[in-house]
């Protein structure tokens, strides 16, 4: 079912969290399946199709448990270690009010006036402009943002960027997205471990002169069936991709305008960031996770994200905001000033003036100064 709005993006993103763990455990099993297919025709060689099957679902069945235990092994430390798993890629690290004021308070004024619980807060040693939030409990969640989009960005983005992370978080998109990462780790190690154990096999029997090369019809088949239980299993795990749905980065969008009443920070925020969030050293999960993870063209068919150009006229449209098109950065060592407000009768004077200021100028309707 579709989310339409907050709540029931919320509820659906629970819903996904268990769909995608239970997809977890049944693309484990049919990759423990297609390795023992390759497995029994490794060891009997040339054999009826059927034998083979049989022979494989009774291998299934005896391995199962054990790979269930594994995969449940290694959930619970990602669920424990993900973190320092994903501190590791990205070279981020833990900050104090002490070692960062400017953004620890920015962060701390927006969670106490919404009362959320305030996340960590971590800084990546990196001169791309982004930022993520990570976390599957209010014990874990935590906020990366990195040395370039501190130093590229002024307070109201900065604190633009952190209400958006914090509506990932309040949305539930944190869990998702961490669940997703896992996932794809899990299959990849899975699908790996098969490959090698295969091909290994396959060496070892050609060297030996085994039954390795003595395939028949039944033994083709079974490889070709297993190699493709493998591939869909890996293709799968990509299309989980396809269930974190593109609509919350709108919502977080339009949660960071809700927290910091100013729709022109989100906008001139993602400005600055477009095209300048690809982190050297991050995988594409933890780009995922990114307030902006850059795609263009074919790739664009399986990006997570919407384009900057469709966040922002989504901004323009239902938040009353002003679009100032692509953004170029300040000056090294430079950060951005806020644009001064429009003059009107209700502006600041003239700082280059001297003089103090006077309704209608020198000349308004009190008369010239004396």
């Amino acid at each position: 079912m579709a989310a339409y709005g907050l709540y029931t993006h919320i509820q659906s993103n629970r819903r996904r969290s268990v769909a995608l763990l239970i997809g977890l455990f049944f693309l484990v099993y049919v990759l423990v399946f297609a390795g023992a297919l390759l497995a029994e025709t490794l060891s009997v060689g040339d054999a009826p199709l059927d034998y083979l099957v049989q022979a494989a679902l009774y291998d299934f069945v005896m391995a199962a448990p054990f790979a269930t235990v594994g995969t449940i092994i290694w959930v619970l430390i990602a669920y424990k270690f993900h973190q320092k798993m994903i501190d590791a890629i990205t070279g981020s690290s833990p900050v104090t009010r002490e070692e960062e004021p400017r953004l620890y308070n920015l962060l701390e004024n927006l969670c106490i006036s919404r009362g959320i619980t305030m996340p960590k807060l971590r800084i990546a040693d990196d001169d791309a402009l982004n930022a993520f939030a990570t976390g599957l409990n209010e014990k874990q969640y935590s906020i990366t943002v990195t040395r370039g989009l501190i130093g590229a960005l002024n307070d109201q983005e900065i604190e633009a960027v952190l209400g958006h992370e914090l509506t990932h978080i309040r949305n539930g998109d944190v869990r998702l997205l961490v669940i997703a990462v896992v996932i794809a780790g899990v299959i990849s190690f899975f699908g790996e471990m098969v490959f090698r154990i295969f091909f290994q096999n396959a060496f070892y029997g050609r060297r030996s002169g085994g039954g390795g090369d003595k395939k028949g019809g039944g033994a083709f088949i079974a490889i070709i069936i297993a190699i493709a239980l493998i591939v869909v299993a890996w293709v799968l795990s990509i299309v989980i991709r396809f269930a974190l749905s593109r609509s919350r980065e709108y919502l977080a969008d339009s949660g960071a305008v809700e927290l910091t009443k100013n729709p022109d920070a989100m906008i001139s925020a993602l400005r600055r960031i477009e095209n300048r969030g690809e982190l050297a050293s991050a995988n594409s999960a933890v780009m995922e996770m990114c307030i902006d993870n850059p795609r263009s063209g074919f790739a664009d068919i399986f990006a997570t994200h919407p384009s900057v150009d469709k966040r922002v006229a989504a901004l323009v449209e239902f938040a009353g905001g002003h679009d100032p098109g692509p953004l170029a950065l300040d000056a090294p060592g430079e950060v951005p000033q806020i644009e001064p407000p429009p003059e009107g009768p209700w502006s600041d004077p003239p700082q280059d003036s001297g003089k103090p200021f006077l309704p209608g100028g020198e000349s308004g309707p009190w008369g010239p100064r004396q």
